[in-house]
C-alpha cells in the first residue's frame, strides 16, 4: 500500500473514444440450411425464424439473426380474404414500425418510408422482410456503407441465375437520425440510381427493413408469386423462401472502445525511495555502496487512488524502471470501458 501520494492535475488526464471493426460474412449456406434446415430453428408461435452457424441443439451454436416478414393495414394486401394468419403479420410490421419508425404528432404508428422521409408524403413500405441481427455480431452497431446483401431474382428452382446486390450506398456520410433506433440508412439496388431504394438499415439496432418485393422472382415459392406468397403462406413458409434467395450477408460491425489515459508524471526529486521494508537493512539503503552515492528506486507497479486514498486500479509495467534523481519519467497509464 501507498505511503506516499501525488495528484493528477487537469492536464494529465484526458479521455478517447475508438471504433474498432469486424468483418461479418454471412453466406448463403447458412442462411438456406447448411446442416439440412438444423440450423433453422421454428417456433410454436410461428411469427418469426432463428438462424443459427450449427445446429441450434448444440451447445457450440451460436444465434446469428432472426427474419420474419409483415405487412401494414395500409397495404393493398390487407384484408384479403385468402390471408393466412394476417392478424400476425400485422403485428410483426406494426410492433417493427413501433420500435424503428416511432409515432406521428397524431399519435398514429408511422409506417417505413423509402427515402427516409418517415413524416412526408413518399412511398411507404407496406409489404416487408424484417432481418433483426443477434448483439452477438453487430456489436455497438452496423458500420455505416458497409451493407451488402445479395439476393436471387431467378425461378424458384434456378433463383440465382438473376441477382440484386442490396447496399446501404453513401451511408457513411448520408443518414437519417429520426429514429426511435437511433441511426438508420437507405438500402439501394444501384449505387448511381438514386430512386432504386428497397428498404432500410437501422444502425444501432443491428436491423434491416426490406420491401419484400425485392425478392420477387418468375416464382418466390415452388407455387406461389411474391404476391401470393405474402398473403397465403404462414411466416415461416415466407421465410423459407426468402432464406432460399438470400446469397450472401455481409457488413462490419462496430465495438466502441472508451478509455482514460493518466499521464504519470515522476520528476527527478520524487518517487526515489522505496517503503518496501525490505528496501533498508540496518538502516542503511541496500542500493547505495557509498554515503554518497545517489538513491536507486525500481518502479514496477502504478496505482490509482480514489480522493479518500482507496485504492481503484493497479497498473504493472513490463519490466522494472530505474528511478534515480537523475532522471524523469513519464507513465502513461489507459483504462478501457
Amino acid at each position: 500500500m501507498a505511503t506516499v501520494y501525488k495528484s493528477f492535475l487537469n492536464d494529465d488526464v484526458i479521455s478517447t473514444r475508438t471504433l474498432l471493426h469486424e468483418a461479418i460474412p454471412i453466406t448463403g449456406s447458412i442462411i438456406s440450411g447448411t446442416y439440412a434446415e438444423a440450423n433453422i430453428k421454428n417456433f410454436s408461435h410461428g411469427k418469426f425464424q432463428s438462424v443459427y452457424d450449427y445446429p441450434y441443439l448444440s451447445s457450440s451454436a451460436n444465434h446469428i439473426f432472426d427474419v420474419t416478414m409483415g405487412y401494414s393495414t395500409g397495404s393493398g394486401l390487407s384484408g384479403s380474404v385468402d390471408a393466412v394468419n394476417e392478424n400476425h403479420k400485422i403485428q410483426m410490421y406494426n410492433q417493427m414500425a413501433q420500435i424503428l419508425a416511432g409515432h406521428g404528432e397524431d399519435g398514429t404508428l408511422l409506417r417505413f418510408d423509402e427515402d427516409g422521409n418517415l413524416l412526408a408524403g413518399g412511398a411507404k413500405i407496406d409489404e416487408a422482410v424484417f432481418f433483426s441481427f443477434s448483439r452477438l455480431i453487430v456489436k455497438d452497431e452496423i458500420k455505416k456503407g458497409t451493407v451488402q446483401l445479395v439476393i436471387g431474382t431467378g425461378s424458384y428452382a434456378d433463383p440465382f441465375s438473376g441477382t440484386k446486390t442490396v447496399s446501404d450506398y453513401g451511408a457513411a456520410t448520408t443518414y437519417f437520425v429520426n429514429s426511435p433506433a437511433g441511426e438508420y440508412g437507405i438500402l439501394y439496388t444501384s449505387s448511381v440510381d438514386t430512386s432504386s431504394q428497397v428498404g432500410l438499415v437501422y444502425y444501432q439496432a443491428g436491423i434491416m427493413v426490406l420491401t419484400a418485393s425485392v425478392f420477387s422472382g418468375s416464382d418466390f415459392s415452388s407455387t406461389q408469386t411474391i404476391e401470393e406468397a405474402i398473403t397465403g403462406s404462414s411466416i415461416q413458409s415466407f421465410c423459407d423462401g426468402v432464406r432460399h434467395r438470400v446469397r450472401d450477408i455481409d457488413f462490419n460491425n462496430t465495438i466502441e472502445l472508451n478509455s482514460s489515459i493518466y499521464f504519470c508524471r515522476i520528476n527527478h526529486n520524487e518517487f526515489n525511495y522505496s517503503s518496501n521494508p525490505t528496501y533498508l537493512s540496518a538502516s542503511q539503503i541496500r542500493v547505495k555502496n557509498e554515503s554518497l552515492d545517489s538513491p536507486v528506486t525500481y518502479i514496477t507497479t502504478v496505482g490509482l487512488y480514489g480522493s479518500d486514498n482507496e485504492l481503484l486500479a493497479t497498473a504493472k509495467l513490463s519490466e522494472p524502471l530505474r528511478k534515480s534523481p537523475e532522471n524523469e519519467i513519464i507513465l502513461r497509464v489507459r483504462l478501457d470501458y
